[in-house]
């Protein structure tokens, strides 16, 4: 993954967009010397948004497994 300055990136934000998209490069986008964003193609970030839902899932389906407590108990431990 190349590192490009915010600066050159707002130059070349067309040709970045044809490499990222026809290609799959990936660009971070750098704004002072640090991290600021990344230039990637809908496919990776799709991809990325199918991760983050499994995962919630995931999170999801081992909390069900979860033994839940009554509204008394919860009161009472909160001292109400």
């Amino acid at each position: 993954m190349d590192t490009i300055p915010i600066s050159q990136a707002r130059e070349n934000l067309t040709a970045l967009g044809n490499r990222a998209a026809l290609r799959g490069e990936r660009f971070m986008i750098e704004r002072r010397g640090r991290h600021f964003f990344a230039l990637v193609s809908a496919e990776d970030l799709e991809l990325l948004e199918r991760l983050e839902d499994q995962i919630d899932l995931e999170a999801l389906k081992e909390r069900l497994h979860e033994p839940s407590a009554s509204l008394a108990e919860v009161k009472k431990t909160l001292g109400l």
